[in-house]
């Protein structure tokens, strides 16, 4: 799997990087992998990253990436909606 940053935009108003980016890849891969990726490249930790969406074409081993880098995982949600998933797991901590 490999890595292609097509844009990287700097976000001042919610401190983060939003990027845009190329992986080539047998398979499509799964967000865990990009994350990774993601993480090593930027140097920041992998829950501070969230991956937007990873899109590919019918026919071709290049997919296209959206994600958005947090400087902390305390940037991440105070700005990112919370889903249901989420939402239920943070419950189950407080008990």
């Amino acid at each position: 799997m490999k890595l292609k940053i097509t844009g990287e935009k700097q976000n001042n108003l919610f401190n983060r990087k939003e990027i845009e980016g190329e992986i080539q890849a047998e398979i499509a891969p799964k967000k865990q992998e990009v994350i990774e990726e993601l993480a090593k490249k930027f140097s920041v930790q992998e829950d501070a990253i969230k991956i937007k969406g990873i899109k590919g074409k019918f026919g071709t081993k290049i997919f296209k990436v959206r994600a958005n880098v947090y400087d902390s995982k305390d940037e991440k949600d105070r700005t990112e909606p919370k889903v249901k998933k989420d939402k239920k797991k943070a419950e189950e901590e407080k008990k």
